[in-house]
């Protein structure tokens, strides 16, 4: 099982980006799924979280701001980021508890690479 993320750069204070992480490999089920976020010097530090059935929860420093969601067929968690300011600025992991085929099934931590986000004029 791999997670791929993607969808950061570089974006101006104000801007919005969309990442993506999508889950691929084999499996049965995807639990709870998530963004994480590192900047340097720092430790990783929970951004928003999903359910499977889709209840949501955020950082206070990024409620009202940014929106997690996920589209279970595609097996791909979405965080939409508006109003970036450059302590937004980070490493963005995605993360994901997913069962897999062992006997008897069992659910496992899975991290994506990381992908870049730079908020800066």
């Amino acid at each position: 099982v791999q997670l791929q993320a993607s969808g950061g750069g570089l974006v101006q204070p104000g801007g919005s980006l969309r990442l993506s992480c999508a889950a691929a490999g084999s499996f049965f089920s995807i639990n709870d799924m998530g963004w994480y976020r590192q900047a340097p010097g720092k430790q990783r530090e929970l951004v928003a979280a999903i359910t499977s059935g889709g209840s949501t929860n955020y950082a206070d420093t990024v409620k009202g701001r940014f929106t997690i969601s996920r589209d279970n067929a595609k097996n791909t968690v979405y965080l939409q980021m508006n109003s970036l300011k450059p302590e937004d600025t980070a490493n963005y992991y995605c993360n994901a508890r997913i069962v897999v085929p062992t006997f008897p099934p069992k659910e496992y931590d899975y991290w994506g690479q990381g992908t870049l986000v730079t908020v800066s004029s």
